[in-house]
């Protein structure tokens, strides 16, 4: 397929479109950048220099990927934005590349961005992820699959949040969020993502399991090693539950609390 290019767009010399790629109005395209086959740019999206974008990706109006990161120790060095197949950026978002020389922001396939919401420098995301409006990634943000970020949600710098989890709408995380698990307030652990599970193929027996490690760790009382030994002791050792131990016992920034815990 031929690429098309709008009259009214920019496009630099030195930029790289794959087939059937579509520039819409008033786009811009900077020097070093790679879009791939059958990704649409629209009216006013942006894309920086050093960003590859890869197949069938939707830039929306106002959408602005790969600018310099916002980060005072910046001074213009050749960093990077990666961002896989499949994304939908809606209007407004904004990605912000790597901080320093050699460094990159990565966002992986098939994720949903809705309008405003941001991604810092250096942050790296999975797939199938969501970010509901106005949801802000620090820089250093490390999101697994099938995350969703409802609106208005705030992530601190290096915060990790694991697989199937869900913050609420306006909630922040300053911790990190393990897998399968609901973030609501600020580092409120509340519950398990249950219908986020079910939604995801999970059976009765996976779900029962991470909810019995769930009540080990967040609703016993107990200090987190203790917990976790206990739930080694009287949970089954299902693959989700071994994920959600390991992502634990992983944790630099420690983890959010539940109600009744002893930890800080």
């Amino acid at each position: 397929m031929a690429v098309r290019i709008h009259p009214s767009a920019y496009v630099d010399p030195k930029a790289q479109l794959g087939d059937g790629v579509d520039i819409g109005p008033q786009a811009f395209v900077d020097a070093d950048v790679v879009i791939g086959e059958g990704t649409h740019l629209m009216h006013g999206a942006h894309i920086a220099r050093w960003t590859t974008l890869g197949k069938n990706n939707r830039i929306f109006p106002g959408a602005i990927i790969g600018q310099e990161p916002q980060d005072l120790g910046y001074k213009g060095e050749e960093s990077y934005t990666l961002i896989g197949d499949g994304n939908v950026f809606r209007e407004g978002v904004t990605v912000h590349r790597g901080n320093r020389p050699g460094t990159r922001t990565l966002v992986g396939d098939n994720n949903y961005f809705m309008v405003n919401s941001h991604i810092a420098h250096n942050c790296i995301l999975g797939n199938h992820i969501i970010l509901v409006n106005g949801a802000l990634l620090a820089g250093h943000v490390e999101i697994d699959d099938r995350v969703i970020i409802s609106g208005n949600c705030q992530v601190h710098q290096f915060v990790r949040i694991g697989a199937f989890a869900m913050m609420r709408g306006g909630s922040g995380a300053a911790k990190d969020v393990p897998p399968f698990c609901i973030n609501d307030g600020l580092n409120w652990i509340r519950a398990i993502n249950v219908v986020g599970l079910k939604r995801n193929g999970f059976t009765p027996e996976r779900v029962r399991a991470i909810k019995e490690a769930f009540k080990i760790i967040f609703r016993s009382g107990v200090g987190l090693k203790v917990a976790l030994e206990k739930v080694e002791q009287e949970v089954p050792m299902t693959e989700d539950v071994q994920a959600m131990l390991a992502f634990i016992r992983a944790s630099a920034r420690g983890i959010g609390n539940g109600r009744g815990s002893s930890r800080e």
